[in-house]
């Protein structure tokens, strides 16, 4: 999943001008695939991370065209709310096979899982507040459709196999 996210992020970061404030002075747009592979393995993974998150925050600051004046205060909210979001989806493990939960575990599985996606509904709602002071709320309704339609995007391409992808629903709790 990871790997996949990182190569959709990596292609959309080519169409964009991905070299403001990169820690590399790569010419990503000049290089072809197999130079950019090959730059991207060498990387350490904290760099792979930060490179990551480069091109995430400029694909999302050209598809909402954010003001200039704008970007910093917003790029700090929306990695907030992303960090904010990470730390929450990980107090719920959807690693495990249901059918091997007794009953009492299933029941309390499943209201692990709605009080995370309550959690994550109330990060996603005070956030949206907060970049409304920063940014017009279309543009924050845009992000929220944008983070839909990568997430389908992402699940389409995940793997069919194994407890942790059958019958699971495109979205975390």
């Amino acid at each position: 999943m990871k790997k996949i996210l990182f190569t959709l992020f990596i292609i959309y970061g080519f169409g964009l001008n991905a070299q403001n404030g990169q820690t590399t002075d790569y010419d990503w747009k000049k290089m072809d695939p197999k130079q950019r592979k090959e730059v991207i393995n060498n990387l350490s993974p904290e760099e792979r991370k930060e490179l990551l998150k480069k091109f995430r925050n400029n694909m999302v600051l050209e598809n909402l065209d954010i003001d200039p004046s704008d970007k910093t205060e917003f790029t700090q909210l929306y990695n907030e709310y992303l960090d904010n979001q990470k730390q929450i989806k990980s107090q719920f493990n959807s690693n495990f096979n249901p059918e091997t939960l007794s009953d009492e575990e299933a029941k309390a599985k499943l209201q692990q899982s709605f009080e995370v996606g309550q959690k994550l509904l109330d990060n996603r709602k005070k956030y949206a507040d907060k970049m409304q002071q920063v940014i017009p709320c279309q543009k924050v309704l845009k992000l929220f459709q944008t983070e839909g339609m990568m997430r389908d995007k992402m699940n389409e391409r995940r793997p069919h196999s194994g407890y942790n992808n059958m019958a699971r629903p495109k979205q975390n709790p």
